[in-house]
């Protein structure tokens, strides 16, 4: 080897860097995570998240249902119950992505998150219809949010193509029969039941 050569190979070598160790050659790059669903701000500027259900929604939708007064717990279900049962809640965060959607309004400024207001669909593939209900909890309604779930709910049916979105509404629950009103829903009260009206809305 020459003087030169070796003068160029020892500088080289006094100035390499060692090669980075094994865990930092092969580390995985870093995950950035989505975050979930969307952020909505209602008039009086609280912050909630509007997502899909999800089978960890459990436990918060039975804490949610035992924040729900007993009137309200009947319009909903449509008749008494004191506890949601875990099956129950259970099969209602279990969806079937081909008949059913569901949407969760989640406050996640407190811990553990708490589920505010809840929007489904269940469809009929042979009528090609859906179902649909709506629960917003008491002290976070008249603020918009019921109407941001049947506007999701809408926009979802005729996303899937359906002809036509329905529901049972008592008739004691003025704000929600005059919210699908406003919607264009149409009420058909049923024969034998007085205190009950079925609303229909063709897309």
């Amino acid at each position: 080897m020459s003087t030169t050569s070796a003068r160029v190979l020892g500088s080289l070598s006094r100035h390499a860097q060692p090669p980075p160790p094994a865990n930092e050659r092969f580390a995985r790059s870093p995950v950035l995570t989505q975050p979930k669903g969307e952020a909505m701000h209602t008039a009086d500027g609280r912050e909630l998240v509007l997502r899909n259900i999800e089978p960890g929604d459990v436990a918060a939708v039975q804490r949610c249902f035992k924040r729900l007064p007993a009137q309200d717990v009947r319009r909903r279900f449509m008749h008494a119950m004191s506890e949601l049962p875990a099956p129950m809640a259970q099969r209602l965060c279990r969806i079937d992505p081909e008949l059913e959607a569901a949407y969760v309004l989640m406050d996640e400024t407190v811990t553990p998150a708490e589920l505010r207001g809840v929007g489904r669909i269940f469809i009929d593939v042979a009528a090609n219809s859906a179902e649909f209900s709506v629960l917003v909890e008491r002290e976070w309604s008249r603020i918009g949010l019921g109407a941001l779930l049947m506007q999701r709910l809408v926009d979802e049916c005729r996303r899937r193509g359906l002809g036509e979105l329905w529901g049972y509404v008592l008739m004691e629950n003025r704000p929600m029969l005059e919210l699908c009103k406003e919607l264009g829903f149409v009420a058909t009260m049923l024969p034998g039941e007085a205190g009950t009206a079925q609303i229909r809305l063709a897309l």
